[in-house]
């Protein structure tokens, strides 16, 4: 059955566990949590005893495992993780071997593990395939994708209220835009954060300044609204400081051209009355720069958005030919249209 993170949750925090589980998704922070709490909940653990980590390269083990007893132990717990039994070839329509061995085995051997083993499946992305199938009827399911900026900004809250630290809101929303939709990286964030604080105290936009890692994303944004109101000196202050920070020059370059493509892409949809959203091909923890990538549109005409692209495509060719340095060529483009 599939079951939702918080579901899943509050079942572990019981104790109860189910004899299979497919964890799978993007946001490993969340994963990792369930991972600790079915070994909380399961007990004692005696590695090569009664727990056992497959991956890709012991997985001709894994069934045999199984039905090894733990020794001096009630059952066993199986951590199965990057096994590649659900990736999708899109050469074959039929299972592979081990696909077909793997699903068969959970069908016809429901009883016996529920005996002997409490498997854990870990992947960052699955195929519904034969063996997803077999996990699904017989075991639980749980998505753990990228959480939206509500869920998030209720997990900190959480973390916040668990310390006695307090902290709007809008404050977390500017955590969010300055550290990313991470949630292992804002939950580092929260705890410096909350440090700082102390017991009773509050969590300020000017704390997060001080004291938060700026994504080089958020840094982009700065710099660009520096560009689009013609502050030459800022601007140059901020890639300075990204290359004091040792970010690496082609990085930066990468990351102003996909910035500038999605400013452009956004006024093109603007002008057609298209979803900026997709158009954009935001993530669902994405939708709330819509506003900024708009208000950063009107600092530009869109014929100057396409000019400024080409020159950091040169830039990149340039470099890569050893006729200009990356450095020399972004300081350039910032001059020519802070000017």
């Amino acid at each position: 059955m599939e079951i939702k993170v918080d579901s899943l949750e509050k079942e572990l925090n019981t104790g109860k566990l189910q004899s299979i589980y497919l964890l799978y998704g993007k946001e490993e922070y969340l994963i990792q949590t369930m991972l600790k709490k079915i070994k909380k909940a399961f007990g004692e653990l005696v590695q090569g005893i009664n727990f056992v980590v497959i991956d890709e390269t012991n997985l001709q083990d894994f069934l045999f495992n199984i039905e090894v007893p733990a020794f001096g132990y009630e059952k066993k717990l199986i951590f199965i993780k990057h096994s590649g039994l659900f990736k999708k070839d899109g050469r074959k329509k039929e299972p592979t071997p081990m696909q077909k061995e793997v699903s068969t085995y959970l069908e016809e051997n429901s009883d016996t593990i529920k005996e002997m083993a409490h498997l854990v499946f870990v992947e960052e992305e699955v195929d519904k395939n034969a063996v997803y199938q077999a996990i699904l009827k017989n075991g639980v399911v749980c998505s753990m994708e990228e959480l939206k900026p509500v869920q998030l900004i209720h997990k900190l809250k959480q973390v916040c209220s668990l310390y006695k630290v307090n902290c709007e809101e809008t404050t977390l929303r500017y955590l969010l835009e300055v550290s990313g939709t991470n949630l292992q990286v804002l939950m580092n964030e929260i705890r410096k954060l909350i440090e700082y604080a102390g017991e009773g105290g509050i969590i300020t936009k000017e704390a997060i300044d001080l004291l938060a890692i700026q994504q080089i994303e958020s840094v982009i944004f700065d710099l660009t609204d520096d560009l689009g109101n013609k502050k030459i000196a800022k601007a140059m202050a901020v890639l300075d400081d990204l290359i004091y920070q040792k970010e690496p020059l082609q990085k930066i370059l990468v990351t102003l051209y996909n910035h500038f493509k999605k400013l452009y892409f956004c006024k093109i949809a603007v002008e057609i009355n298209k979803d900026v959203v997709s158009a954009l091909n935001l993530k669902p923890n994405q939708t709330f720069l819509v506003s900024k990538y708009k208000k950063q549109t009107s600092y530009f005409p869109k014929e100057e958005l396409r000019k400024i692209l080409q020159e950091l495509v040169t830039i990149d060719a340039q470099s890569k030919n050893g006729f200009i340095d990356i450095q020399v060529g972004l300081k350039s483009v910032l001059c020519r249209y802070c000017s």
